[in-house]
C-alpha cells in the first residue's frame, strides 16, 4: 500500500494527465487565425531579404502595431513582432535599404532593426520623444546604410543619424522651437528636415538643410505663405532618397496642389479635378530612379491620376501625361527597377501597368475577384520584366480592399486572401444556428391556437415532413460509417445544421473598423461572411457597447456608443436593420435585462441616464450603471401604463482618491450544481449563492493600493472589501466572478513568510471563496429560510447577512489578462479559470482546485483534507505547459475571452479575440459523457460483430447438443 503522501501526489498528477495535449485533437477541435492587421500604405513593401536571392518577401507594419513578413507565394506569415504602442490607429514607420538583409521600424519612442529573414532584433533604441519619421540613407561616406530618426521631444525637434550596424548615434541635430516636425528627407548630398512653421491652423513649411557628415545646419528655407497649411494632414508627401526629392501639400478645399523641390525656395501649383476629396502622391524612393511622381486624385464617384517629371538640372516640374477618370475608388502603386519607374493601376475590373515615361499601357489583365467583389483601397506592387524575345511583364500586387481583406493579385488572378480585418476586434458572442423560419412560424401558430387545431396542424406538418424521409434513410449509412470511423459528415445541401453535441455554433465578431464577421465554430472557424455595417470617418473607431443574440428571432443586435446599431442574421450576415452614428446621441453602456418579452439589450446615456421604455421592456432586476464621477447607481424600473421609467434605488460612492478600474459580474449562464461543499469529514460548508453580486475594483494611485468591493446589486450593500497594498496601479487589474468565488490578478509587492524582511514585486492572483458561515453544517443567520430579501435585514442578528470570506494570494511566474471562467450546461463539471499570457502568447486553463484558498498554510494536509483534494499551500504557482490550450501556437494580442456551454455537460466552447482569433473546446473534467476522437470504434464494432457471429454459429450446435442429451438421458 502506498504511503498517504505518495497517494496524494498520485491523485494530484491525474488532472495533469487529463489535461495533456492529444496530438490528434490539434487542428481538429481548435482553430487559429494568425493575423497581422490591416497593412498601412506607407509601411508596406516588397523587399529581397538577401542580395543574391531573386525572391522577395512582403513586409508590413499594420494598424494594430504588428510588424511582419509574408510569403507572397501563399500568404503564409514568415515571422511577426508585436511592437510597443497602441493597438488602434498605430501609425509608425517601416523602411528597407536596397539590397540590405535588415529592415528598420519605428513606433512610439522606439527604433528597431530586424533581420529580414528571421525577424530577430538587430538593435533597439529608445528616445525621449515620439518618432515622427524614419528614413534610410542609401548613400553615405561609408559602405553601410544609416538611419535618420526624427523625434519631437517636448517641443524640441531632434534628428539623429543612427549607425546601421548597431544603432549608435553618429550625429544629432537639435532645434528648440515651436515648430512641428513632420518628416526627414535626403538626396545625394544633403539632409532635409521639414516642419510646420507658424501658429495653429496658419502654418507654412520650413526646411532645414543639414550636412550629411556632421548634421550641422547649412541653410534654412521657408516655403509658401503663412496660412497655406492648416494641419499636418495637408502635407501629403515628402520624398526621400531621390535625385530631386519633393514636398507636396494642398489646402482644405483640395483645389490646388503645391509642390516644392527640396533645397529650393520656389514652388509650383497644379490644379486638381473639381470635387477632389483626397489626394495621394506616388513616387520612387531610390536615388538611381527617374524623379517622376504620380498624383492620384479621388472624387466622390471616381478617381484619376496625373504624372509629373522633375528636371534635376533646373528643378522645374512638368506634367508628362494624365490618366482618365474612372468610376470607383481605385488605387495606384509605384515600383522601381534601376532608373525605370512603373505605375500599377488597380480598378474594379482590371490591373493596368504603365511606365512613368509615357501614357502607353505596357500590359493589362482583367481582374477576377470571384463571387465576392471588392474595391482596392491601396496596394504595393512588384514588377518583373521578362527577358529574351518575350518582353512582357509580370505583376503581383498586394492590396487592401474596402472589405478589410488583404489580397495578392498575380497578373489579374487572386492568389490568396487574408482576413486581416478581424484584427482590432472589440466584441464577440456565440450564437446558435437558426432553425428553419417555416418551422418557427409553424410552432408559433400551434402555440397560439386551441388544442384541437394545434393537433391537426402538427399531424399535417409531420405528414408533410415525410417527403424528407428518403433522404434521411439514404444518409444513415454514411452517418453510421462516420460514427465508426470518427470522421465528419459534410452537409450535401450546404446549409448550416446543428449537431447533437452542441459543438456546432456560430461566432459573431465585431471590429473597431465597423465590420461584422460570422465564423463557423463547428467547422474550424471558417469565415462565413463579413459585412461593413457602419461607415466611420477616417481615424475614428467603432465603440461597441453591447452585443446580444435573440434566440427566438435568430438575430444579432450590436449597439454602438453614438446611438448606432445593427441587426443582422447570424448565419448569412444579411442586415435586418441598421442606424448610422448620429450627433448628440451618446451611449455610455448597455445592460442585458430580463423583461416580459424576453431578454433585452437596453442602452444608457451619460451618467447612467435613460429615457422611457415600453412597458413590455421593463427590466425585472435592478440595473447597475455608472453615475457621475466615481460612483455606481442601482436603477429600478416601474411600469406606468404603456411606458416605464427608472429611479435610483441606491448609490455607491468611492472614497476620495479612488477610481474604478474594472467591474466583474457573474456570467449570464452560471448554473449551480451543488449548494454546498462536502468536506473530508463529511460535513458541509454551504456556499453563499447570491445571484446579485458584482466585484468593483477601485484603485488608489497615491497609496499604490486597490480595494475589491463585493456589492449586492439589489440593495447596494457592501458585502465585503479586500484591500491590497503595494500594487502598481498603472498595470491592469482584472477580476472574474463565478458561482460563490471571485479571482483577481495584479502586479504588486509581497513578502514571503519565511523572510519577512525582504519585500519583492511580482504578478499575483488572489482568490476569495464565499460561504454562508465560518462553520461547517451551519447555514448562518438565514438558517433554513425559504425566502430572503436583500432589502430587509434579518432579526437575529440585526442587519444584513454577510458572507464568510476565505481569501488566499498566490505568486505567478507570468502576468495574466482577459480572465474568464469555463461554462457548462448544468454546472456539474469543475470550473477552470481561462487567462491570456501576454508574455508567452498563449491561453492557459488553470484548474479551480489549484487556486483553492483553503489550502493549509505552514503544515501538511490532514487525512480528511487530503481526501477532499487539498494540498499544502505554496505561495508560487507555475503555469503547467500542459494547461496551455493554445498548444505551440503563437496567439498575440488577445483582449478578451468568451465561453459558451454545449449540450454535453463535459465540454465548454472557448473563443478569444483581439489581434489574433482563436477558438477551441475544453473539457475541465475530461470527456465523461462523450467518446473521444481516439476511441477505437472499429475494434468495438468488430468485437460486437464477432461475438454476434459466434453466437449465430454456435447456437444451432448447442441446441442440437441439448436435444441429443435429452434423448440419451436415462428414463
Amino acid at each position: 500500500m502506498l504511503p498517504p503522501q505518495l497517494s496524494t501526489l498520485f491523485l494530484l498528477a491525474l488532472p495533469s494527465a487529463v489535461r495533456a495535449v492529444f496530438q490528434d485533437e490539434v487542428g481538429h477541435i481548435d482553430y487559429h487565425y494568425e493575423l497581422l492587421g490591416l497593412p498601412q500604405r506607407e509601411t508596406t513593401f516588397f523587399h529581397r531579404p538577401r542580395r543574391d536571392d531573386k525572391a522577395s518577401l512582403l513586409y508590413t507594419l499594420s494598424d494594430v502595431g504588428v510588424l511582419g513578413a509574408v510569403n507572397p507565394s501563399n500568404g503564409a506569415i514568415m515571422w511577426r513582432q508585436k511592437l510597443n504602442g497602441s493597438t488602434t490607429n498605430c501609425g509608425g514607420f517601416t523602411r528597407a535599404g536596397e539590397d540590405e538583409s535588415w529592415i528598420a521600424s519605428a513606433l512610439g519612442q522606439s527604433v528597431h532593426a530586424w533581420d529580414a529573414v528571421t525577424g530577430r532584433n538587430k538593435f533597439w533604441m529608445d528616445f525621449a520623444g515620439e518618432v515622427k519619421d524614419l528614413e534610410i540613407m542609401e548613400l553615405t561616406e561609408s559602405e553601410r546604410k544609416d538611419l535618420l530618426a526624427l523625434s519631437d521631444e517636448d517641443g524640441t525637434t531632434v534628428l539623429r543619424r543612427l549607425n546601421g550596424n548597431d544603432g549608435s548615434v553618429v550625429w544629432e541635430f537639435r532645434e528648440a522651437t515651436k515648430d512641428i516636425p513632420l518628416q526627414a528627407s535626403t538626396n545625394v548630398g544633403k539632409v532635409f528636415v521639414i516642419s510646420l512653421h507658424g501658429t495653429a491652423a496658419a502654418y507654412n513649411l520650413k526646411v532645414s538643410v543639414l550636412d550629411t557628415l556632421t548634421g550641422k545646419r547649412l541653410d534654412e528655407l521657408v516655403i509658401g505663405t503663412k496660412g497655406e497649411v492648416h494641419s499636418a494632414d495637408d502635407v501629403m508627401f515628402v520624398g526621400a532618397n531621390s535625385a530631386s526629392p519633393i514636398v507636396a501639400w494642398t489646402d482644405d478645399t483640395r483645389q490646388k496642389l503645391r509642390v516644392n523641390v527640396l533645397g529650393t525656395k520656389s514652388r509650383q501649383e497644379f490644379s486638381l479635378p473639381t470635387g477632389t476629396v483626397s489626394v495621394e502622391i506616388h513616387a520612387p524612393h531610390l536615388v538611381q530612379s527617374d524623379p517622376h511622381f504620380l498624383v492620384h486624385s479621388r472624387t466622390a464617384t471616381g478617381n484619376r491620376a496625373d504624372v509629373y517629371h522633375v528636371d534635376p538640372k533646373t528643378n522645374t516640374i512638368t506634367k508628362a501625361y494624365d490618366l482618365p477618370l474612372l468610376s470607383g475608388p481605385g488605387a495606384f502603386s509605384t515600383t522601381s527597377n534601376g532608373a525605370n519607374v512603373y505605375f500599377t493601376r488597380i480598378t474594379d475590373d482590371e490591373i493596368i501597368l504603365l511606365s512613368s515615361e509615357s501614357h502607353g499601357v505596357l500590359s493589362r489583365w482583367p481582374l477576377n475577384t470571384g463571387s465576392s467583389p471588392a474595391s482596392a483601397v491601396h496596394g504595393v506592387s512588384e514588377v518583373v520584366k521578362k527577358t529574351g524575345a518575350d518582353t512582357s511583364y509580370a505583376v503581383r500586387t498586394a492590396a487592401v480592399t474596402n472589405t478589410d481583406d488583404w489580397v495578392l493579385v498575380r497578373n489579374g488572378a487572386i492568389a490568396w486572401a487574408r482576413p486581416e480585418g478581424m484584427t482590432g476586434a472589440v466584441a464577440a458572442t456565440f450564437a446558435e444556428i437558426p432553425e428553419s423560419e417555416d418551422l418557427v412560424k409553424s410552432l408559433e401558430q400551434e402555440a397560439h391556437s386551441n388544442p384541437l387545431e394545434a393537433y391537426i396542424h402538427r399531424v399535417n406538418r409531420h405528414l408533410n415532413d415525410l417527403q424528407y424521409l428518403p433522404a434521411y434513410l439514404n444518409s444513415i449509412p454514411s452517418r453510421l460509417m462516420s460514427s465508426v470511423l470518427g470522421t465528419e459528415v459534410s452537409s450535401k445541401t450546404g446549409k448550416l445544421t446543428r449537431d447533437g453535441f452542441g459543438f456546432h455554433k456560430l461566432v459573431i465578431l465585431a471590429t473597431r473598423r465597423g465590420m461584422l464577421y460570422g465564423l463557423d465554430a463547428g467547422n474550424s472557424g471558417k469565415v462565413l461572411w463579413g459585412r461593413r455595417t457602419v461607415n466611420l470617418p477616417q481615424g475614428s473607431n467603432w465603440n461597441v457597447t453591447g452585443i446580444q443574440v435573440h434566440e427566438s428571432t435568430g438575430q444579432v443586435t450590436v449597439l454602438g456608443s453614438n446611438g448606432d446599431y445593427a441587426v443582422v442574421k447570424p448565419d448569412t450576415g444579411n442586415v435586418v436593420d441598421v442606424a448610422a452614428p448620429g450627433p448628440g446621441r451618446v451611449t455610455e453602456s448597455t445592460a442585458l435585462v430580463d423583461t416580459e418579452s424576453g431578454q433585452r439589450l437596453i442602452s444608457f446615456g451619460p451618467d447612467g441616464e435613460i429615457g422611457e421604455l415600453p412597458s413590455n421592456w421593463t427590466p425585472k432586476q435592478t440595473v447597475v450603471v455608472r453615475g457621475s464621477g466615481e460612483e455606481l447607481k442601482g436603477v429600478v424600473f416601474t411600469a406606468n401604463g404603456t411606458t416605464s421609467r427608472g429611479s435610483t434605488s441606491w448609490t455607491f460612492s468611492l472614497p476620495q482618491d479612488q477610481r474604478v478600474v474594472s467591474i466583474a459580474t457573474r456570467p449570464s449562464h452560471d448554473p449551480i450544481a451543488s449548494i454546498g461543499r462536502v468536506l473530508g469529514d463529511r460535513t458541509v460548508k454551504y456556499k453563499y449563492l447570491n445571484p446579485n453580486i458584482i466585484v468593483v475594483v477601485a484603485a488608489d494611485d497615491n497609496a499604490s493600493a486597490f480595494t475589491a468591493y463585493l456589492l449586492d446589486t439589489v440593495s447596494g450593500q457592501v458585502l465585503s472589501a479586500s484591500k491590497y497594498e503595494g500594487v502598481d496601479t498603472g498595470k491592469p487589474i482584472e477580476c472574474a466572478v463565478a458561482e460563490n468565488w471571485f479571482v483577481c490578478t495584479f502586479f504588486g509587492q509581497y513578502t514571503l513568510r519565511d523572510n519577512l524582511a525582504q519585500s519583492l514585486k511580482g504578478y499575483q492572483v488572489a482568490i476569495s471563496d464565499l460561504y454562508e458561515s465560518d462553520e461547517a453544517n451551519d447555514r448562518g443567520p438565514l438558517g433554513d429560510s425559504d425566502q430572503y430579501s436583500s432589502l430587509d435585514p434579518i432579526d437575529t442578528p440585526t442587519g444584513v447577512a454577510l458572507p464568510s470570506v476565505v481569501t488566499q494570494t498566490y505568486i505567478l511566474n507570468t502576468p495574466l489578462s482577459a480572465l474568464q471562467v469555463t461554462q457548462t450546461r448544468q454546472g456539474i463539471t469543475s470550473r477552470h479559470v481561462l487567462a491570456y499570457l501576454p508574455e508567452s502568447h498563449g491561453i492557459a486553463s488553470i484548474p479551480r482546485m489549484f487556486l483553492e484558498p483553503r489550502r493549509p498554510v505552514g503544515r501538511d494536509p490532514t487525512p480528511a483534507e487530503m481526501e477532499e483534494g487539498l494540498m499544502r499551500y505554496h505561495p508560487n504557482i507555475e503555469i503547467d505547459p500542459k494547461s496551455i490550450i493554445t498548444h505551440e501556437r503563437d496567439v498575440i494580442g488577445v483582449e478578451k475571452i468568451i465561453t459558451s456551454p454545449t449540450i454535453v455537460e463535459s465540454t465548454s466552447l472557448v473563443f478569444a479575440y483581439g489581434i489574433d482569433v482563436f477558438g477551441t473546446r475544453v473539457a475541465p473534467s475530461f470527456l465523461f459523457d462523450i467518446l473521444g476522437k481516439g476511441f477505437n470504434k472499429v475494434t468495438l464494432v468488430g468485437t460486437v460483430v464477432a461475438i454476434t457471429g459466434g453466437v449465430l454459429v454456435l447456437r444451432p450446435m448447442v441446441r442440437k447438443k441439448q436435444i441429443n442429451a435429452l434423448w440419451t438421458a436415462p428414463m
